[in-house]
């Protein structure tokens, strides 16, 4: 991983342009230039364990996390990166590339002089100008908050049909595109972590996609009521009664009340209760259907 890469600015850019380009080894040359230097005007977050920072192509702009030196050991950052690389989704930010590289040098410890490595780990995302989830919990109209949700769960859909977990699945780690599209972000080991992790006592508990199925059902409460916590299906629905586009209204309730119900089966205490995501896609498919036979004309709200 840590082989020399040619790639230039212009190399990165056509990527973007070529959404079937393969993610690739970039030069550390390349990534410090575009961000100048990690510079602190170019930051754009920063957490407990990486800094993220903007990288601008001409034209265009990507994303550049750089792991904290302690983060993560060669081998661990071997298999993110492989997993990376193998993930393609329209509703997960997609990887570009990475850097990988390790060295020594000495520096002081207790008046000694001791050989430390020095370990640095990059990779480059596309960039998302909206931000992330966190920032438009209130204030969308329920059309957006639909395909919020259902864009949520088609990704989180795909990495479960794809034996991945994603366990660290908050509004923070899902960002939004121009056109408010969600894009799964900042796979991890954290988050909103169900019970059963906290709670189980026997050896042979295995992490499962039901936790995820759980962050997933706080989440989609959060989108519909700003909130989280348990809710009441009908509270929900008379909450958004009045706000609904009235040429609409009988398909967007419906919409809101079965959202409202997968939140609710998704955070079932059991984990053996809560519905997978081919479920949930498929219940959702299904108002989704409903609300395109009334753009066209072919049921009335009537006939609803």
């Amino acid at each position: 991983m840590e082989r020399r890469s040619t790639v230039t600015r212009m190399d990165l850019e056509f990527m973007l342009i070529d959404e079937t380009a393969e993610p690739m080894a970039l030069p550390l040359t390349l990534l410090r230039h575009i961000t100048d230097d990690f510079s602190a005007e170019h930051e754009i977050g920063r957490g407990g364990f990486a800094v993220v920072y903007k990288g601008k192509l001409g034209n265009r702009t990507v994303a550049v996390k750089r792991m904290s030196n302690t983060f993560v050991d060669e081998s661990e950052f071997h298999r993110e990166v492989q997993c990376l690389m193998m993930v393609k989704h329209k509703n997960i930010v997609r990887f570009l590339g990475y850097y990988a590289e390790t060295h020594w040098t000495m520096v002081t410890q207790e008046g000694k002089f001791v050989m430390a490595d020095v370990n640095q780990r990059l990779l480059c995302f596309e960039y998302l100008p909206n931000g992330s989830l966190d920032k438009y919990i209130t204030g969308l109209q329920w059309r957006d908050r639909f395909q919020i949700i259902t864009g949520i769960c088609q990704g989180l859909h795909y990495l479960h049909q794809n034996s991945f977990m994603h366990l660290d699945l908050k509004p923070t780690n899902i960002l939004l595109d121009d056109n408010l599209v969600p894009k799964l972000a900042d796979f991890g080991l954290s988050g909103y972590i169900a019970p059963e992790y906290y709670n189980y006592t026997e050896v042979t508990h295995q992490l499962s996609p039901l936790l995820d199925i759980y962050s997933l059902g706080i989440i989609i409460i959060e989108i519909l009521t700003g909130r989280k916590g348990n809710i009441d299906v009908e509270l929900v629905v008379e909450s958004w009664s009045n706000m609904v586009e009235k040429s609409h209204s009988d398909v967007q309730m419906e919409q809101v009340r079965i959202c409202a119900e997968i939140a609710i089966e998704c955070i079932d205490f059991n984990p053996a209760k809560r519905p997978d995501t081919q479920h949930i896609i498929s219940r959702l498919d299904q108002i989704k259907i409903m609300d395109g036979y009334v753009k066209t004309g072919m049921i009335t709200s009537h006939q609803l």
